[in-house]
């Protein structure tokens, strides 16, 4: 009989394509790796939930709730999710029965940054895995609940894969930081031919104002616009295309500055808010460019994003900006990192003189670095589950 596993995390509180793959992914390598694995998420510690439709932070939503049910049931989880409502003592996926029997029989608990926190159990063993590499270790040290909540686990994993590491300031004295890495199921990611004129893309946010941090004095800014403006000059620079999902109009004026230098801007909710539509935008991307937050570019934390690896694994080249992952991640051909305009605009030009080299490079780094099966399998070994 298969060990029980349950994974927690975050999607009906914020029902949106990449928590969505974030998750599957987990479940599929567990499943691969002969668990038999359940999602659990409550709102009993963190309740806030996200609307994409109002961009508001409140109460769960109906269709927040068919978002996950629909997700779960077409990835062959249908009745292996479980989502507690506290504040209304409702349960949706499994009933409250099954849910009470997964998580009385699970050999291990698997949570996805601090968003839930369960009880312990004999026997269980407990692996908190941090997906906010940087915030987590610098909250750590000032916040006392977050404290309570990571000393609730046996063992702790960061993607940040630098952390802990000579060159990397961020504090890791206070737990024990084992790096790992996004596991990627691959079958779901099957490359397409790209289109001759596909846009480089990416997904994500634009102007974040919370969460600053402060460390050793220097603050270190969770917004990505500031960063985006250096780069306006891209288009004209590699004479590429580049379509990015990003609310730019949070900031009025941003999209029309943009655009003037040659971005083109999608919705992201657009794309965001069918898991499916948000892997159809990456596969049918040229390839992806981004950036990232100032935190992990100036202090190396190493991070990798989960939607960079969903690109490699489609076999979509990614040009992003250098965080520090070449120390673990092999970089030069389907994965170009990049400090400045000019090296990003060479990166894009690499990518454009030889694009079979490229793309069929990105597919071969996702098979050998982040196939689920192995990335879970050897984060168990060195954690001696």
């Amino acid at each position: 009989m298969s060990d029980v596993a349950i994974l927690t995390g975050y999607v009906v509180r914020c029902p949106l394509g990449g928590y969505a793959w974030q998750t599957l992914h987990y479940l599929l390598g567990l499943r691969a790796l002969g668990f038999d694995p359940y999602f659990y998420e409550d709102t009993a510690y963190y309740p806030e939930c996200y609307d994409p439709a109002s961009g508001a932070m409140g109460s769960v939503q109906a269709p927040a709730l068919a978002f996950a049910r629909e997700l779960f049931a077409r990835h062959g989880f249908g009745e292996r999710w479980f989502f507690w409502d506290a504040q209304r003592d409702e349960w949706h996926g499994g009933a409250r029965e099954a849910a009470r029997a997964a998580l009385d029989d699970a050999r291990l608990l698997i949570s996805l940054a601090a968003v839930n926190r369960l009880p312990r159990k004999l026997g269980r063993r407990r692996l908190f895995i941090d997906l906010d590499p940087g915030v987590t270790q610098i909250e750590a040290e000032r916040d006392r609940g977050l404290q309570l909540l990571l000393a609730d686990y046996d063992v702790h994993a960061t993607i940040g894969e630098n952390i802990g590491q000579l060159g990397c300031a961020i504090p890791a004295e206070r737990f024990r930081w084992l790096p790992t890495r996004q596991p990627i199921a691959l079958d779901a990611w099957p490359p397409l031919p790209p289109a001759g004129d596909a846009p480089f893309t990416t997904i994500g946010r634009w102007d974040e104002r919370r969460r600053v941090q402060v460390l050793a004095g220097e603050r270190y800014s969770w917004s990505k616009r500031d960063v985006w403006l250096r780069f306006l000059d891209l288009p004209r620079r590699s004479g590429a295309r580049f379509e990015v999902a990003l609310d730019v109009d949070k900031v009025p004026g941003d999209r029309e500055r943009l655009a003037q230098h040659g971005w083109e801007v999608c919705d992201p909710l657009a794309v965001s808010t069918d898991a499916d539509r948000y892997r159809d935008f990456i596969r049918r991307s040229r390839g992806e460019f981004s950036l990232a937050k100032d935190l992990n570019v100036r202090l190396a934390t190493g991070w990798f994003s989960d939607r960079s690896a969903c690109y490699l694994a489609a076999g979509r080249p990614v040009v992003v900006q250098d965080t520090g992952f070449g120390r673990t991640l092999p970089t030069g051909a389907g994965l170009l990192p990049f400090r400045t305009p000019e090296q990003a605009a060479d990166a894009i030009a690499a990518v454009q003189g030889d694009y079979a080299l490229h793309a069929g490079a990105a597919r071969r780094l996702a098979e050998q670095h982040f196939a689920a099966a192995w990335v879970l399998g050897d984060l168990f070994s060195r954690a001696g589950i």
